[in-house]
């Protein structure tokens, strides 16, 4: 999830992807296609080490999701920015594999892993090519959902491979107003190395109230402002996330359960 740069000496971030993941993945043989849509209004002003400013930035980053089987999925990225007097430019690509445990083991809470790998151009992010793991935790309790994504960076070319490991955790809650209408907080931030975390005013902190509406099972829409609550964290963004799931494939299913399934179509 390309969210936060890992330089904290940088006062830039890479705001293409904001969300807090939940355990679920895509049911197989469905595809799920989000936009994700993010706007700076206060951010950084001036080039630094090389990366653009992304005040006033439009960030616009399609999500594409494959569900395989009940337990796994894949996701791929294409992320691209507008900016004053930068044009409409394309960033870079990730992929994501996921899996998550089944729900027929019954666990108390939901628990998925994802790791993503990809590259992103340096005019946009210092590091070219980056690897996270992210661990997911999300529970439903009655009107109330909560979800932590303690994720794990790490650069692999770029000046903040040096590094090492950053620890960057995301978490949310909600509360269904009612049955379709949910009101949130997100927060996401960005700590430094494992190995020992930075000063708190270098490293990155943001808060977003936020709002999910249900149109349907086969969609997703999400809207956030988020505020940044030091220097070296954008102060100012909007986000939002439109999502919607088709079924282009036919899941793969045993022979007996197969032909089965056409016996009682016929």
């Amino acid at each position: 999830m390309l969210i936060l740069l890992a330089n904290p000496q940088l006062h830039a971030q890479g705001n293409y992807e904001i969300q807090v993941y939940g355990y679920d993945t895509v049911a197989p043989g469905r595809t799920m296609v989000e936009l994700h849509s993010n706007f700076t209004f206060e951010g950084f002003k001036t080039t630094q080490q090389g990366v653009l400013p992304d005040e006033h930035q439009l960030h616009e980053t399609v999500e594409i999701t494959q569900g395989w089987t009940d337990w796994f999925e894949t996701g791929f990225y294409v992320f691209t920015s507008y900016g004053p007097g930068q044009g409409y430019r394309w960033v870079g690509d990730h992929i994501r594999p996921r899996v998550r445990i089944p729900e027929k083991w019954n666990w108390p809470v939901g628990v998925s892993l994802s790791t993503e790998f990809g590259y992103q151009r340096p005019i946009f992010f210092p590091d070219s090519w980056t690897w996270e793991i992210r661990p997911i935790i999300d529970k439903q309790w009655k009107s109330w959902y909560v979800a932590f994504n303690p994720a794990l960076e790490r650069s692999l070319h770029g000046p903040d491979v040096s590094e090492g490991v950053g620890f960057s955790p995301d978490f949310k809650a909600a509360y269904s107003v009612t049955r379709k209408f949910s009101a949130g907080l997100e927060y996401y931030g960005s700590l430094g190395p494992i190995t020992g975390f930075s000063p708190v005013h270098l490293q990155q902190h943001q808060i977003f109230p936020t709002i999910d509406y249900d149109f349907g099972p086969n969609w997703e829409f999400n809207l956030g402002l988020g505020v940044g609550v030091t220097g070296s964290t954008d102060h100012l963004l909007l986000k939002m996330i439109i999502g919607r799931r088709f079924r282009f494939t036919t899941p793969h299913l045993p022979h007996r359960t197969r032909a089965s399934q056409i016996a009682g179509e016929e």
